[in-house]
């Protein structure tokens, strides 16, 4: 059976990046279909014998693409057929907007408004989705190794980015953060003068904390915690998870457990990718 990706979703989140992706992966692809073409395409695949397709339909359609919900109802009782549908949050999809300054296709109002009128009326779409694919806060390469998991027959409770981040509290906690976890109840080495001007990354500040009894159980905790969390996160359709990590200046305790759990996750099959925020490199 032929298998179809219809792909949609807001304007600025990065529909065009993930068809590439799917190219990749040797789909035939094609670009803002008329959805009254979609059933003649699927056809056509068929009889050509083309086993992987994708292909894109959003917001240009106009009224034409209230059709959508129905016609993909339709394909799913004689196609393989998945609903991918990519959704950022208002501020990156104005950011976006910004720095490229390309028009938003609803260009008869401004931008912000035509964000809310397009998430509206994508809203009975969104529903009926397969995969939905949060890229507010992915780059176009992680968007596309994202999309290369969901469909190239990885495990999907491993489809998740996970951003590890060591923070201090005389700083704020970060605002971008899912999670945080408070490690100011292990021993300072800020109190040890030998240890001070290192980092939690100096063998001998980690040696020094990870001395102490409750570290080596945190880590062990919190690591048996997130991985148990990290699948349900995905089926619920979270694609990236931000956790913090805080101590007091952000420069020992903190960077330690961030560098331990990233080590812990990364054998679990997560991709996990560190920063840190408050502590010099």
């Amino acid at each position: 059976m032929t298998e179809l990706v219809v792909i949609t979703g807001m304007s600025g989140s990065g529909k065009a990046s993930a068809l590439k992706a799917f190219e990749d992966l040797g789909y035939y692809c094609v670009d803002n279909l008329p959805v009254d073409l979609i059933h003649r395409f699927a056809e056509l695949a068929r009889q050509s014998h083309t086993e992987r397709t994708a292909l894109v339909v959003d917001i240009r359609e106009g009224r034409e693409l209230d059709k959508l919900p129905a016609i993909v109802k339709s394909l799913k009782r004689s196609t393989k057929c998945k609903l991918l549908f990519l959704e950022a949050s208002d501020e990156a999809l104005l950011r976006r907007f910004s720095e490229t300054r390309r028009p938003h296709p609803l260009g008869d109002m401004p931008v912000k408004a035509a964000i809310a009128d397009e998430r509206r009326r994508l809203r009975p779409i969104r529903k009926l989705a397969d995969v939905i694919i949060d890229t507010s806060k992915l780059n176009v390469h992680e968007l596309r190794a994202h999309a290369v998991d969901r469909f190239s027959g990885t495990k999907r409770d491993k489809n998740i980015y996970v951003a590890l981040v060591s923070f201090g509290y005389k700083a704020g906690v970060p605002q971008d953060a899912d999670l945080v976890f408070d490690v100011r109840f292990l021993p300072n080495p800020h109190f040890i003068p030998e240890l001070r001007p290192y980092t939690g990354r100096h063998p001998k500040v980690a040696k020094y904390i990870r001395s102490f009894p409750q570290t080596g159980e945190f880590i062990e905790r919190i690591g048996e915690l997130l991985v148990y969390l990290l699948p349900h996160y995905v089926r619920e359709g979270k694609s990236y998870l931000t956790i913090g990590f805080g101590c007091t200046g952000g420069r020992h305790r903190s960077v330690m457990i961030a560098e331990e759990l990233r080590k812990k996750l990364a054998a679990a099959g997560y991709k996990v990718k560190v920063t840190h925020r408050d502590s010099p490199r």
